[in-house]
């Protein structure tokens, strides 16, 4: 059928170097002194490691309190790599530790515009990939916090999606999670595991934050894991983060779970469940479902665009 041809064709995830393995998730405690953040990390990130941890996952924003007025001074340009501690450090550390590293995300200025990018490396210290944050959180909660980062920043333009030793990951941070289309675009192209660096605050995170997580996962039938900054009990800022970093699984359990403090959070993944959960859920993948054709042309319809002429909202971003 013509309206079939616009749907693109669910990608099977690809079969990984390791199917098997530990993740760990450091949510790490963030202080204004952006040398102890890095040296913080490493030992965290090594840590880890030492414990068998094949991924690493950072926090969103690490290397830096999360003050929005203040991002462009701890700011770096990553395409400059020599003038960059923060990302020369993940990528001497994944190198040193072979490991994966999904290093959370740091301001970057490039060009003069200011981006929250997190970047990933392989264990050759190689840069893989790099995300800048899609979806930018304008927040109020009157008499409780206000947060706008299109004050400062600037959006994304592009998904990220990367195949590594330990699968093909998708890449979100933090707002971005809130957008199902994104995690959606990247179980059709076979992603096994979404990451998602992320730093809700007290408010969204106690109503939102697991919530997000368990529904990206259950309705891609993948991986999820976020890895949130620890809350500071003695800061006096404005936006205190929520914490509580987490792995959960294809059907949406929650697989391992932190609180406020800081800690690692260690966990296995085991991408066989994935294909169990599919084939259990007596389907092969939820992105068959021509529902999802038929939502493309009514979301349409309401912007007075014929369904006919727009193709397959879901096909353009392929």
């Amino acid at each position: 059928m013509a309206s079939d041809a616009r749907i693109p064709a669910p990608i099977p995830p690809p079969q990984p170097k390791i199917s098997k393995f530990k993740i760990a998730l450091c949510q790490l405690l963030v202080t204004p002194d952006k040398e102890r953040n890095i040296a913080h990390a490493r030992k965290l990130i090594e840590d880890a490691a030492r414990k068998g941890a094949k991924l690493v996952v950072l926090p969103e924003i690490w290397n830096c309190p999360l003050s929005l007025k203040n991002l462009s001074k701890y700011a770096e340009d990553i395409d400059a790599e020599a003038a960059c501690p923060s990302i020369s450090m993940l990528s001497e550390v994944a190198f040193r530790n072979g490991i994966t590293l999904v290093g959370g995300s740091i301001p970057e200025l490039s060009a003069g515009q200011l981006f929250n990018t997190c970047c990933v490396f392989g264990p050759d210290g190689k840069l893989k990939a790099k995300h800048r944050k899609l979806h930018l959180f304008d927040f109020e909660v009157p008499g409780e916090v206000a947060f706008r980062e299109s004050d400062f920043l600037t959006a994304g333009e592009e998904p990220t999606i990367v195949d590594t030793d330990v699968g093909r990951i998708g890449i979100g941070i933090c707002h971005d999670i809130r957008f199902p289309e994104l995690a959606m675009l990247y179980g059709s192209r076979g992603a096994h595991l979404i990451c998602y660096p992320g730093a809700f605050n007290m408010s969204t995170g106690e109503l939102l934050w697991e919530l997000m997580q368990r529904a990206r996962a259950a309705d891609n039938q993948l991986f999820v894991a976020t890895c949130a900054p620890a809350p500071d009990p003695n800061t006096s800022a404005d936006y205190i983060t929520w914490g509580h970093s987490g792995l959960v699984g294809p059907f949406g359990e929650i697989i391992a779970t932190a609180g406020h403090e800081e800690t690692t959070v260690i966990a296995e993944v085991d991408y066989s469940l994935i294909q169990f959960h599919r084939i259990s859920a007596g389907r092969t993948f939820l992105l068959r479902c021509r529902g999802r054709e038929i939502c493309t042309r009514w979301l349409m319809s309401l912007e007075g665009m014929p369904s006919d002429a727009h193709g397959n909202i879901f096909a353009s971003l392929t």
